[in-house]
């Protein structure tokens, strides 16, 4: 059963590959996986470009975990040398946009999930969900249907990680702040300066050090990264604008941050959004254990996904190399996902009772 789905597996992400499915502009590959599950006598759910599905004996009185992945890509950089939407295996290695991320992972989460799909007396419910708009942190993606997918114990999130297992993730705040002066002509040193206000505020975004530090990532860091001020030489400026990006680590919630910084800041602090958590599973959960038995190491990845939308334990990890994700010439070798499918389901076998 394993070789078979295996195989239309790879047929499968050769299929996505071969389809723009572009953040927002997904709703071709939603067909798609949306055919291939049905085509299998499986009932699928379907929101904007979003396709789950759940087990064939489904139990409302048992507890629901997820498998997650999104079928979205971003756009190919301008150093691709081959066809990003022709699928090609060469030396062992699939090549095409989306094929490591996170290609590799969703198919051999759907095949993970037909292995155990008709399985009868499983401990968990299995709840699959492609998801879209990943790549844009986007509100039309895993965020849009949670409220439809019920109650979750915990999540797989499948993002390229060479099946090695993130057991923490980094938030992430990106901060817009103001400081505000007085205009006034330069010459006479009128006016307040908005800048010199900005240093004193950029002064301690750079050197402060939060007092909580995360076992798996060390110290929560902070970037200012724009800034912006002035109209012309001669007019002390009344605004500065900069930005700061905050990586948050499981050490704190985002909001719990937010507070500490507008209490030692003079300038205004406006989130774009809040809704980037950092995230976390204990390392004795079942499901890492049964992963560290397998052989696979636990790190902290320092990327964000869609495990940031997550307020359930959750897991990260999957066939791929993060390290090629975005890349030119994008490619996932086969073997990877292979043996992905493989020890997701080696994973998943003790924690649900699989046979």
């Amino acid at each position: 059963m394993i070789e078979q789905l295996q195989k239309d597996s790879l047929e499968l992400l050769k299929q996505l590959i071969s389809i723009s499915s572009f953040s927002k502009e997904e709703d071709q590959t939603a067909d798609v996986i949306e055919r291939f599950l049905q085509m299998r006598e499986v009932k699928t759910h379907r929101k904007l470009n979003n396709v789950w599905a759940y087990n064939k004996h489904f139990d409302s009185n048992k507890p629901t975990l997820l498998l997650n992945s999104h079928h979205d890509t971003v756009k190919p950089n301008s150093g691709y040398t081959r066809d990003p939407f022709a699928p090609t295996v060469e030396d062992g290695k699939l090549y095409g946009l989306g094929s490591n991320d996170a290609g590799g992972c969703l198919v051999s989460l759907i095949a993970t999930f037909l292995y155990f799909y008709e399985q009868e007396g499983l401990s968990y419910n299995i709840c699959l969900a492609a998801t879209a708009e990943e790549e844009i942190s986007g509100n039309n993606g895993l965020e849009c249907v949670l409220p439809d997918l019920g109650e979750l114990e915990f999540a797989i999130v499948g993002e390229p990680t060479l099946m090695n297992l993130a057991v923490a993730e980094r938030g992430l705040l990106v901060l817009d702040c103001v400081s505000t002066g007085k205009a006034g002509h330069a010459a006479r040193e009128e006016g307040e300066n908005a800048i010199y206000k900005a240093l004193k505020d950029i002064e301690w975004f750079r050197s402060y050090r939060f007092s909580k530090v995360s076992e798996m990532f060390g110290p929560l860091k902070m970037s200012v990264t724009m800034i912006n001020a002035g109209s012309q030489h001669n007019v002390v400026p009344a605004t500065c604008t900069f930005t700061v990006d905050v990586r948050v680590t499981d050490a704190y919630a985002n909001e719990e941050v937010l507070k500490i910084i507008r209490t030692n800041v003079d300038c205004t602090v406006t989130p774009r959004s809040v809704r980037l958590k950092p995230s976390s599973i204990d390392k004795e959960h079942p499901i890492v254990l049964a992963g560290t038995a397998l052989g696979r190491t636990t790190y902290g990845s320092p990327t964000t996904s869609d495990q940031a939308l997550l307020s359930i334990p959750s897991l990260k990890v999957g066939p791929g190399d993060s390290a090629r994700s975005h890349m030119a010439d994008e490619y996932v070798f086969v073997n990877e996902v292979e043996e992905g499918i493989k020890l997701y389901i080696e994973m998943l076998k003790p924690v649900i009772n699989g046979k």
